[in-house]
């Protein structure tokens, strides 16, 4: 199926900042103890489609890089944050990252998995890059944020993107951020699905 031509203009700054801000209000778990894990990927695991985002330190300096500080794991009904500053990248978690049988959708999760691979190795299956799904239909906005305004009509706040992902404790806002991050990954694909697009 073709999608429709609307879908493909490009949005200016300006159109996006005229659109309502939406953030993730729904619940949210942080998983940042390892007697949280098998609980939390057992519920996670239910799922056959979720939205996924990491976050990691921002680097400032040339050759310096920071391994990802946080997993986000969107399901229908709950947003969870696996801390990698207090848990490992533990085999359960790796064998979700996996799975074929759970998809698990974001922009430009090919770099994501990547740095997560270089914590510990593992084979990553059922990953479906939404940037890289939007380059092939020709759309002209491939960010997470312009999908959001085009698919969506709504805009994503950046605010605290550059923050520092490496700190012990997450900000409220950093919380939020990151939680909205993997929600909308999960309803651009969903909207996708409904334009008959996957």
């Amino acid at each position: 199926m073709q999608l429709p031509e609307k879908y493909k203009r490009k949005f200016t700054k300006a159109e996006i900042n005229e659109l309502p801000l939406r953030q993730y209000d729904g619940p949210i778990k942080l998983i940042d103890t390892e007697e949280d894990v098998p609980a939390a990927i057992g519920e996670i695991s239910k799922c056959n489609l979720l939205g996924f985002d990491t976050e990691t330190r921002p680097v400032f300096r040339k050759g310096v890089s920071y391994p990802p500080s946080l997993i986000q794991l969107a399901t229908e009904d709950c947003v969870y944050l696996l801390h990698l500053n207090h848990i490992s990248l533990s085999e359960r978690i790796k064998e979700l990252l996996s799975s074929a049988d759970i998809i698990k959708t974001g922009v430009a999760v090919i770099n994501d998995v990547k740095e997560l691979r270089q914590v510990s190795q593992f084979e990553d299956n059922g990953f479906v890059d939404l940037g890289d799904l939007a380059r092939s239909l020709e759309m002209q906005t491939n960010g997470l944020r312009n999908l959001a305004a085009n698919l969506l009509d709504f805009r994503i706040s950046k605010g605290v993107q550059c923050s520092n992902w490496g700190r012990k404790e997450l900000t409220p806002q950093q919380i939020i951020y990151a939680a909205t991050d993997a929600w909308v990954s999960r309803e651009i694909y969903l909207k996708f699905h409904e334009l008959g697009i996957l």
